[in-house]
């Protein structure tokens, strides 16, 4: 890599690290940034997730305060993840880089219309019985696999999609959930990047620089979102969806 092309792709790198911390949808700015520089989809997909996993690890890390009392969320859902991450990097080594283009955005909106919504709607489940002070444990461990599958095939908005998710089976803050969300993230990225190290190339001077650029943005993200009020970090996570789905179509 010349020092030009080094330098833009660690300035998307802090910034996808920010964005994953806060929101989700990093993979929106540094798998393009890959492909500008002329970079094969799938090599550019593999190197960006073996990158970004510091960064989301980092995430992780800073939201350490809001995962206290979760353990037994981090421990169930965290094996649901782990299996869902691991499927979903196989299945990116075996079909087309395309297969799930036209679900995404769809995914990805309905994620935005459960995050807006989920206040009112959790309010609803509880007057009717449907969401008691226990968790919802079927519905958010099935939603957790089918995202974990997508994140471990490619990831774009898949913080997008487990706030929605957890949002609206969990009753809980939406700082603890986010906390939740980056813990979820860091192990299906875990999983798939070692999935993609044992069995596929990677290119490891571009990895390298996404995971420097990524650990930046993600201590600074986590540190800046943990002090977002509910409805201003509620309003971003649907904003960056919105412009994720259209981002995908395009």
């Amino acid at each position: 890599m010349h020092a030009l092309e080094t330098a833009a792709i660690a300035a998307a790198a802090v910034a996808a690290g920010g964005i994953n911390a806060v929101v989700g949808s990093g993979t929106l700015i540094t798998f393009p940034t890959l492909l500008a520089f002329g970079y094969p989809p799938v090599l550019a997909n593999v190197s960006n997730t073996i990158g970004l996993v510091p960064g989301v690890l980092s995430a992780a890390y800073g939201y350490r305060g809001e995962l206290a009392g979760q353990r037994t969320r981090m421990v169930r859902l965290g094996a649901v993840a782990l299996c869902g991450g691991l499927v979903g990097a196989l299945v990116l080594l075996k079909l087309p880089a395309d297969t799930f283009r036209a679900a995404v955005p769809v995914l990805i909106l309905l994620a935005c219309v459960l995050v807006l919504v989920q206040p009112r709607l959790g309010t609803w489940l509880r007057r009717r019985g449907s969401h008691p002070q226990g968790e919802n444990v079927l519905p958010v461990s099935v939603g957790v696999l089918g995202t974990s599958m997508y994140g471990g095939y490619f990831g774009a908005a898949q913080g997008v999609l487990l706030m929605g998710l957890l949002g609206t089976f969990l009753p809980d803050g939406i700082q603890r959930l986010n906390a939740l969300k980056n813990y979820l993230a860091a192990l299906v990225n875990g999983i798939a990047a070692a999935v993609f190290v044992a069995v596929t190339q990677v290119d490891w001077a571009v990895a390298g620089v996404i995971a420097a650029g990524s650990v930046v943005g993600g201590f600074t993200g986590a540190r800046l979102g943990r002090r977002l009020p509910p409805a201003v970090l509620r309003g971003l996570i649907v904003t960056v969806g919105v412009v994720a789905s259209v981002a995908v179509l395009v």
